[in-house]
């Protein structure tokens, strides 16, 4: 069994701790570290004539952004910690993403954080976490 941890960090307080909490069981364990950080995208948006023109720029911006501003300073910070660490950027369904990264990279647990957050969206179509921890491929620690 592989012996890396994958982490979905999107910058916020909760995906803070459960890197931590990762970034604690990966010292004890000597794993390794994949950080994933995705951009949500509905394949069901309806975009103007005007924005299609504009999509593949627009995504471009997105992830050069995300890896300037969300991933490489973390990456940076874990890195000093002497643990091994890659990072990805990617689009698509959070928890879908997650699940196929584990998948393909042989991780042997998933870290994420749960935000708690009771709006009518999550009641309806229910929270990342909560997909995770019913179709995670490996063990899924959710840390609130």
């Amino acid at each position: 069994m592989s012996n890396k941890l994958l982490v979905g960090y999107d910058g916020s307080d909760v995906s803070r701790r459960a890197l931590d909490l990762a970034l604690t069981q990966a010292k004890l364990t000597g794993a390794s570290l994949m950080i994933a950080h995705v951009l949500e995208w509905s394949p069901y948006s309806f975009l103007t004539q005007e924005e299609i023109e504009e999509r593949h720029k627009r995504r471009n911006d997105e992830l050069e952004r995300a890896h300037t501003v969300v991933l490489n300073p973390v990456l940076d910070a874990v890195k000093e910690s002497g643990v091994a660490v890659d990072g990805v950027v990617k689009y698509g369904q959070i928890a879908d993403v997650i699940c196929k990264l584990a998948e393909e990279e042989g991780a042997s647990q998933i870290y994420i954080g749960r935000h708690g957050q009771g709006s009518l969206s999550v009641r309806v179509f229910g929270s990342v976490a909560g997909k995770l921890a019913q179709t995670a491929p490996v063990a899924c620690t959710i840390v609130p």
